[in-house]
């Protein structure tokens, strides 16, 4: 089997990006792919690389304040192209729209603190959870 492959994106105008690339390189040294597409991407870039890179898990970092917005549009258009990607979202997210997120589709948010090895084991199971879906269909 091949190894999972993960896209790591920083949406908006965030130009943080030392806790992505540390995620990105702990999920590399895992044994992922990891497809890194840098600072300051649109929704409509993430959903082009994820299908470009046909990746089993979209993560997103945002630092910016605007991850509703962003996740949003993200979501959306997932759905619009029919991609049953899992997405996760890390970053300064307040907890209060921890479930905002999670309405919206976002398998798991990671907060300030969590840690590369639960960031591993959740992406390492949402990917596995893709595969097996569609290997059934």
């Amino acid at each position: 089997m091949s190894n999972y492959k993960v896209l790591v994106s920083k949406l908006g105008l965030d130009g943080h990006d030392r806790g992505a690339k540390v995620v990105a390189r702990a999920l590399k040294d895992a044994g992922f792919d990891v497809i890194y597409t840098g600072i300051r991407q649109t929704p409509e870039q993430v959903v082009e690389a994820a299908i470009q890179e046909d990746v089993d898990v979209i993560g997103v970092s945002i630092l910016s304040g605007a991850h509703i917005h962003h996740v949003s549009r993200l979501m959306k258009l997932l759905r619009e192209r029919g991609l049953n990607v899992p997405v996760v979202v890390g970053g300064t997210i307040p907890i209060p729209d921890v479930p905002r997120l999670k309405q919206m589709g976002v398998r798991e948010v990671f907060l300030p603190g969590s840690s590369l090895k639960e960031i591993i084991n959740v992406v390492r199971r949402l990917a596995e959870e893709k595969r097996r879906a569609e290997q059934q269909a």
